[in-house]
């Protein structure tokens, strides 16, 4: 029970040494731009071993659904159909590559809501995951637990196309 304890505080610390260092950074004018990493900052410290944790699928998450909210703001505004459109676009493409990471799927959402321009994509949204990733990665190795992070630098998640959940696994 000690060592849970004492996991879940380094865990605490760690996340918020991540999530803080990524808001100082990138300065961003709405901490509302960095919402999805709270979640990604949850999955990079306490759920280190999920394929929706990995590089892979953080950065390529990230990249693929902010790019896509960008895209979507800039050719059709944020109408109430542009921000559904843009979700379901991401999801798609997510599925298809094997690069899901859960909070990212807020980021066409946020995106759209703030208005992002391409800058938006290198400055806060990259910016802010590779401080994350950084952190969980050192942290991982200095502190309590065996579990190091990443596991994966490339595993796929899903791990399979077949994530469907009315067919047989």
């Amino acid at each position: 029970m000690k060592i849970l304890i004492l996991r879940l505080i380094w865990v605490l610390i760690g996340s918020s040494v991540a999530i803080g260092l990524a808001l100082w950074a990138t300065k961003a004018n709405s901490p509302l731009l960095l919402a999805s990493l709270g979640g990604t900052t949850l999955f990079l410290f306490a759920l280190t071993t999920a394929p929706a944790a990995q590089p892979r699928a953080v950065f390529g998450a990230h990249l693929i659904s902010s790019l896509i909210g960008i895209v979507a703001y800039q050719l059709f505004g944020d109408a109430f159909w542009v921000y559904v459109f843009a979700l379901v676009l991401t999801i798609v493409i997510l599925l298809l590559v094997r690069c899901v990471h859960p909070p990212a799927g807020a980021n066409p959402i946020i995106m759209i809501q703030a208005h992002a321009g391409f800058i938006h994509l290198g400055i806060t949204v990259m910016l802010g995951v590779t401080i994350i990733f950084i952190v969980a990665y050192v942290w991982s190795r200095l502190g309590i637990g065996n579990r190091k992070y990443p596991i994966s630098w490339t595993q796929p998640s899903p791990a399979t196309l077949n994530w469907s959940i009315w067919e047989k696994q």
